[in-house]
């Protein structure tokens, strides 16, 4: 349980249970929690056997310090907890009388926080080793988070219409921009 807490898609895993048959979540694929557990498994194999058992690919670690790369992973796997718990937390905390779009927290940063969140995970593991296996196969996982979200996000239209939209022309989906205009 201890790891679980720090692992983005394992919290996920955590509400997967609580939140079955709930009428406010407006739905998400049906491969998303499946698809994240496998991918998480194979990197974590990938990453493992690369960076500290055969050592293949992870040639720059040579290159640039530990005392660099320690630092800037820390500080990245801090900011994947902070929105992947923030955002779960927001979604699933409170039940709500039916969906709604929400738009609190780190939801008014970025659309898919939790999805963020899991990917600077992979990031900042792939800092502490360089293993350019591994990142070969986090190119494949942010194509997976990507496609799933764009999934979810026809969803959202499809519920919301031109709310939705406003919110998704407001408010990036993965890259927050820091000092943006609104539109009104």
């Amino acid at each position: 349980m201890f790891v679980a807490n720090y692992i983005p898609f394992m919290d996920n895993l955590n509400y997967i249970k609580k939140h079955k048959g709930r009428q406010d979540l407006p739905g998400e694929h049906m491969w998303g929690d499946l698809g994240q557990i496998l991918l998480f498994l194979f990197f974590f194999v990938i990453w493992i056997i690369d960076s500290f058992v055969i050592g293949y690919s992870t040639f720059l670690s040579d290159r640039i310090s530990w005392i660099i790369r320690i630092p800037v992973a820390i500080v990245i796997l801090f900011f994947s907890s902070y929105l992947a718990r923030s955002g779960l937390k927001i979604v699933f905390g409170n039940e709500r009388e039916a969906p709604v779009i929400i738009r609190e927290g780190v939801f008014n940063i970025v659309r898919h926080p939790i999805y963020l969140g899991a990917i600077l995970l992979y990031l900042g593991m792939i800092i502490l080793t360089l293993s350019i296996l591994a990142t070969a196969f986090w190119i494949i996982i942010v194509l997976f988070y990507y496609f799933i979200s764009r999934y979810e996000e026809k969803i959202l239209l499809n519920q919301f219409g031109d709310d939705y939209q406003q919110y998704m022309d407001d408010v990036p989906m993965f890259f927050p921009v820091l000092f943006r205009k609104r539109k009104k």
